[in-house]
């Protein structure tokens, strides 16, 4: 540690001597001594650190102070002006000459130089390795969630001017502290952490979230002095507030200082024998036994897992092996064991297009057979390059798939990877995997796909397919209990279906193999085990945060993920990405491994709604509370007692059992007092508490970064709420609020605001003060509208704005029109009766506006009639937004050729009210990625239709609703061969399906004449 921050000063020293002799007058010979010192002892003085760095630290403050000095005499000054800072200079250089001396004193009085004997100075060099600086950790690993952001904020505090060099000097300690851990912390992700260990992980997170507020809330506390700096009684009240505030801040430091120290002595020790690793290569001859066990463990079980239950996942990966391209590549089917890995490899091996495509096909043991017979039996001295030269030759002139799963080992794959991966033959491989991460030597174009347990719906379908039989209507009350206790698992829903086959169908029988299922996990046992053993750490830690919710619930995504960023749990991954864009990665690589389990999607495939899987409830309830994630409230008064621990996470579940129950309900009859202590450091505050007028006790929750009251019917927001300043998330969505304090605009690290169903229909002009701000959802419904923007305040940060109401007041020129970084814009223009003119102003401030949102993803725009019937909607052509890939259009387009102007980006598209006259489909069909169109009520108002050959590539869900005047529809062969979904719903002219779409897409008809012929 001592080395690097030694290093750091001697070279900023040596930068200053060589460039800035002026401020240097009176001081220079003190700072080249202590130049000379250091550079010479500080290889021997290495092992006394916290006495060696007390001295760099010194010399820095030094340093800064001499640097500033340098910058202020470049100014040009007035005679008068000049003659003051003269003299205030002398008292300066005076004060800086005193504590170098006083330096010069503190290393001679060091301990004397001796010799270090070989091994004891390699020692040494181990211990420093553990903890030294290293090269940032790619993603979200321990170094980029939990020290990364307190770097970020201390580096932002010490950049400031005007803050005492003591200050500095304590920032730069705590900074430097968190810098040396990242070797550690990196060594850590490497092992499986025992109970111990993920208790040390949970406090080491807890100092870097108050380190992160406390450094956070300085800085914007200087920000609003500066913003409020005036007359002069101003600024000597300001000026006394600024040295209350640095004092305070010194305290909090020393204080994180302190905790640092403790934590670092505390640091669990590495077991490498635990390492999370995988087994290295086997002969031909134990390959082959293996294969053999895995082939009998596959046949049970599995027998029922058939076309029915793969077909999406057939569609898409036969259709990228069958892709255009002589490139080899692999396709990585992963998921955790039962999941069907290998039965969808089996599906797509004996798939007619694939049998037909490919000349040579072969599972791994099979493959091997063939060599064996082409070649001979290969001794067992045989190196692995010597293999993978057999298996090039004998695959040389084929075309290829060849199928490798669990059973093989990874020297095996990689001498397969090898000897395909230079062919250009158009070979393919699938390898099945519960690991995550791709071979190190595939190349880019391989594609990865999650095999996730399966929704409710599909359980269920899954679940009846196995039986083989109908299930009695008295029976069918068991739908619930089987889809939640099964969690998707296939192999789970196939071996319960057999079970519930032999015997006799009445609600006694199946209540007891229910009974019996509940006990047995061994299948989900070995998924259990790698998730212990090989889950990161982050990610156990966004799948603590599913014990927050009841067991039940389907949780929405945008929930999980907004509060995870909230929270800190992850952190923005490389080249400017989003958190929010970190954190549902994160989320689909939980439901890739098989760990959380969807339970709805929404059209364009993108999570919904997720949860736990059964088993894993159990599981990972009893984690969160070894790892004092979560405190859990069924406890009783005497068991979570000041030994527990403080509770960092607090959920209402209205039980009033729970100890806390008194507490959160303001309860002040309560007798549980002494437990007040353990609420003052709760993190986050979640409620399912969905009655009138909720309360969350005022005084207690003072910190919190979390307020999720998400359901709560018209809860009371705390009279505090401006105190509430670390918040980053206030939740109120479904609670049919009326008002929003103006106080808001106090919370000056909130990052989202959640306003949907609502009843706020005008939100207060402070809103705009919150500079933060990143994600602000309003209630379309409820008319939710800005007010003018005031002289201070900008919300530049923001980046979603969804449900804005626009009318004739709203103030989208110099107000609106500012916000530049918007990703998410969802808005309605409404027009007032008698103020059309008004309207069309705004419409036009409105397109101007969107044309200025280069990072735009996802547009909304909706313009309609005082009768909410489509009225005019002005957009100009979205070409240039080439991130853009989501359009929902309500309204009359007023420049129709705006269809044709669409990104290459777009992948979704609705169009509805716009009343074209041309055929969208002759220009639309052009677009290369789009997958769902949408052609809602007279969106189209023409009688002929066409889809011409090769367009829509791409293209898996087309919805025509209300095309009343449609009366052909052709489709040229070629067209829509991606087509899956397809629903036609009151289009009453429409005579007939085209022959093409016959017998090849999912076909749903709604309001149809009787004679339209399919």
């Amino acid at each position: 540690m001592a080395k690097s921050i030694i290093g750091r000063v001697l070279e900023k020293l040596s930068v200053l001597l060589l460039r800035e002799p002026a401020p240097l007058v009176g001081v220079e010979e003190q700072l080249q001594w202590i130049h000379r010192e250091l550079s010479t002892g500080t290889e021997w003085r290495f092992g006394f650190r916290e006495e060696l760095i007390d001295v760099a630290y010194d010399v820095e403050d030094v340093i800064n102070v001499l640097i500033l000095k340098s910058a202020a005499q470049g100014r040009r000054r007035g005679i008068l002006e000049g003659f003051i800072l003269f003299i205030c200079d002398f008292f300066d250089q005076s004060q800086l000459h005193k504590k170098l001396e006083r330096i010069k004193v503190k290393i001679p009085a060091l301990p004397p130089p001796f010799v270090i004997p070989y091994a004891r100075r390699h020692s040494a060099d181990i211990e420093e390795t553990d903890w030294a600086c290293s090269s940032s950790v790619q993603d979200q690993s321990l170094a980029n969630t939990v020290v990364s952001p307190v770097i970020e904020k201390a580096t932002a505090l010490l950049a400031q001017e005007y803050i005492h060099p003591e200050v500095k000097k304590k920032v730069r300690r705590v900074q430097d502290k968190f810098s040396l851990m990242n070797g550690f912390l990196k060594d850590i992700e490497a092992v499986e952490l025992d109970d111990i260990g993920m208790v040390w992980m949970e406090e080491l997170c807890d100092i870097s979230r108050s380190a992160v507020d406390v450094i956070g809330l300085f800085i914007n506390r200087r920000e609003q002095l500066k913003r409020n700096w005036g007359g002069p009684l101003m600024r000597v009240i300001l000026a006394l507030d600024n040295f209350l505030s640095q004092h305070e801040f010194s305290i909090q430091m020393d204080q994180l200082h302190t905790k640092l120290l403790d934590i670092s002595a505390r640091r669990p020790k590495i077991v490498h024998g635990h390492s999370r690793s995988r087994e290295v290569g086997i002969s031909f001859s134990e390959l082959r036994q293996k294969q053999r066990e895995h082939r009998i463990q596959l046949e049970q079980g599995v027998e029922n897992l058939d076309f029915v239950s793969f077909d999406d996942d057939v569609h898409a990966l036969v259709t990228r092996l069958l892709a255009d391209d002589n490139h080899f590549f692999v396709v990585s089917v992963v998921g955790i064991e039962g999941t069907g890995k290998t039965t969808l490899a089996k599906l797509i091996y004996h798939n007619d297009a694939v049998v037909n495509h490919f000349h040579y096909r072969a599972f791994g043991f099979e493959l091997i057979k063939d060599v064996r017979k082409h070649f001979g039996e290969p001794g067992s001295s045989v190196s692995p390059e010597k293999r993978a030269q057999s298996f090039k030759a004998f695959l040389a002139d084929k075309r290829c798939l060849i199928v490798l799963d669990d059973a093989h080992d990874e020297i095996f794959k990689n001498e397969m990877i090898t000897a395909l991966r230079d062919t250009s033959n158009g070979c393919r491989m699938i390898l099945t995997s519960w690991v995550t991460e791709l071979p190190s030597n595939l190349q880019i174009g391989s594609l990865y796909y999650g095999l996730r347990l399966r929704r409710d719906d599909e359980s269920w379908a899954l679940f009846t397919h196995a039986m083989k039989i109908s299930i009695p209507q008295e029976l069918q009350k068991f739908r619930r209990e089987i889809v939640r206790r099964c969690g998707g698992l296939p192999r789970v829903i196939v071996k319960l279906a057999n079970a519930l086959s032999q015997k006799e169908a009445t609600i006694e029988e199946w209540s007891s193999v229910l009974q019996q299922l509940d006990g047995d996990q061994d299948l989900w046992s070995n998924a259990l085990s790698r998730i212990n053993k090989d889950l990161p750490l982050y990610m156990k830690r966004c799948l603590f945060y599913f014990g927050l919710f009841p067991k039940d619930l389907d949780i929405p995504a945008r929930r999980l993920i907004m509060l995870w960023v909230a929270e800190g749990l992850v952190q923005p991954g490389g080249g400017n990405e989003a958190p929010e864009d970190v954190a549902e990665r994160c989320l689909i690589k939980l439901i890739a491994q098989g760990m959380v389990q969807v339970t709805q999607k929404k059209l364009d495939g993108t999570v919904k709604s997720c949860r736990l899987p059964y088993v894993l409830q159990q599981e990972w309830l009893a984690k969160t509370q070894e790892a004092t994630f979560l405190q859990y409230h069924a406890k009783t008064r005497s068991e979570l007692s000041p030994s527990t621990g403080l509770i960092r996470r607090l959920v209402d579940h209205l039980d009033n059992e729970d100890v806390s129950f008194g507490h959160i309900h303001g309860d002040e009859n309560t007798t549980s007092t002494s437990l007040k202590p353990h609420y003052q450091d709760v993190l986050s505050f979640l409620s399912f508490d969905a009655r009138e007028g909720s309360k969350p006790g005022e005084d207690l929750l003072l910190l919190l970064r979390v307020l999720d009251l998400e359901h709560v019917f018209r809860p009371k927001l705390p009279k505090q709420l401006g105190k509430l300043t670390r918040l980053r998330y206030l939740g109120l969505r479904w609670t049919f609020l009326q008002m929003l304090p103006s106080s808001i605009s106090k919370l000056q690290n909130l990052l989202t605001l959640d306003l949907k169903h609502t009843y706020i229909n005008t939100l207060p002009s402070s809103i705009w003060k919150v500079q933060q701000l990143r994600h602000l959802y309003l209630s379309e419904s409820y008319r939710s509208k800005f007010m003018p923007r005031p002289r201070v305040g900008s919300l530049t940060s923001l980046q979603t704005l969804w449900g804005l109401f626009v009318d004739e007041e709203t103030p989208v020129r110099n107000g609106l029109d500012r916000l530049v970084n918007i990703r998410k814009l969802s808005l309605t223009c409404r027009l007032t009766p008698s103020q059309d003119e008004a309207m069309l102003q705004q419409l036009e401030a409105v397109s101007n506006w969107v044309l200025k949102l280069n990072h735009l993803q996802s547009l909304r725009l909706k313009s309609d009639d005082a009768d909410n019937q489509p009225w005019d909607l002005d957009l100009k052509p979205l070409s240039g937004h080439a991130n853009l890939s989501s359009v929902y259009l309500l309204g009359r387009l007023k420049n129709p050729s705006i269809v044709s102007e669409f990104p290459e980006s777009l992948t979704d598209l609705t169009l509805s009210g716009s009343r074209l006259t041309e055929d969208p489909m002759q220009t639309l069909d052009k677009l290369p990625n789009l997958k769902i169109l949408r052609l809602l009520s007279e969106s189209y108002v023409g009688k002929e239709m066409l889809c011409s050959l090769g367009g829509f590539p791409k293209l898996r869900i087309l919805k025509l609703w209300k095309l009343e005047l449609l009366e052909e529809w052709n489709v040229e062969e070629g067209a829509l061969q991606a087509l899956h979904d397809l629903e036609i719903r009151s289009c009453l002219k429409l005579k007939m399906l085209p022959q093409g779409l016959r017998h090849r897409t999912l076909l749903k008809l709604t309001d149809m004449p009787n004679d339209f012929t399919t």
